[in-house]
């Protein structure tokens, strides 16, 4: 057999499909329509959904924004749309489990719902999915990390890697890193669909273990469409190795 015919024959990964059954729950996704800037109807959402099943997921924790400036969701709009999608989801027979939690913006209106012990939407038991703006750090960062702790909850600081503000703050990552924040990726991260920077900075989270979640972050189609070439990235192979929580979840 000739050199030719060796690399022929050997697989490609240009040809690999994503398969996400070795993840089994996507932690992060807008499907419950209306309500942010994700999905905008249930027939969206349920496209996305059958999509995300035929790729191997088991289950899906939707986490529509809170964001007091735009999308003033409360824990009862959330669960009222959770109800809506699983009777969507059971009419059309797609065998998925749907969860919902919520991604809540850092300003001073979500401090003010952990200092009043308002109620928040968790995964997971106790994990809370926190994220920032992408420029500026938030000057009550850690003091919001350790107020939600001290409130019992385990903070999952959304997508680190596409807040440019830690890409240069190496002090600011380990101090992170030290207090066991969870950092939870984008699966889009890996394949430079919000940038190279970004890409080379969640491969580089990867590189010291420190991611312990990752979602799809999925709003419409074009992230699904996108996600198909993660197979391609050889970070996304190093990522399968991780012990990530998702299954648990």
């Amino acid at each position: 057999m000739s050199l030719f015919d060796l690399i022929r024959k050997s697989p490609s990964k240009k040809n690999e499909p994503l398969n996400l059954e070795w993840l089994q729950v996507d932690m992060h996704s807008h499907l419950i329509p209306g309500i942010d800037d994700g999905s905008k109807t249930v027939e969206e959402s349920l496209e996305l959904i059958r999509i995300l099943q035929g790729l191997g997921l088991k289950k899906l924790i939707m986490t529509p924004h809170v964001m007091s400036e735009f999308y003033r969701n409360t824990p009862e709009i959330i669960q009222e749309g959770l109800k809506q999608m699983r009777k969507a989801v059971a009419k059309e027979g797609i065998a998925i489990e749907l969860e919902a939690a919520a991604e809540y913006y850092m300003d001073e209106i979500f401090f003010e719902k952990i200092e009043k012990k308002q109620k928040l939407l968790t995964f997971g038991g106790n994990k809370v999915l926190v994220e920032t703006g992408f420029l500026s750090k938030p000057q009550i960062l850690i003091e919001t990390f350790f107020r939600l702790e001290m409130a019992g909850y385990q903070p999952v600081f959304a997508h680190p890697e596409r807040y440019l503000y830690l890409h240069h703050d190496a002090e600011l990552l380990d101090s992170l890193a030290d207090r066991n924040i969870f950092f939870q990726m984008n699966l889009l991260s890996l394949t430079g669909y919000y940038s190279k920077p970004i890409k080379k900075f969640a491969e580089k989270l990867i590189d010291r273990g420190l991611i312990k979640v990752v979602g799809t972050d999925c709003h419409n189609i074009r992230y699904l469409e996108a996600l198909e070439r993660l197979p391609q990235e050889k970070y996304y192979h190093k990522l399968m190795n991780l012990t990530l929580l998702n299954p648990d979840l």
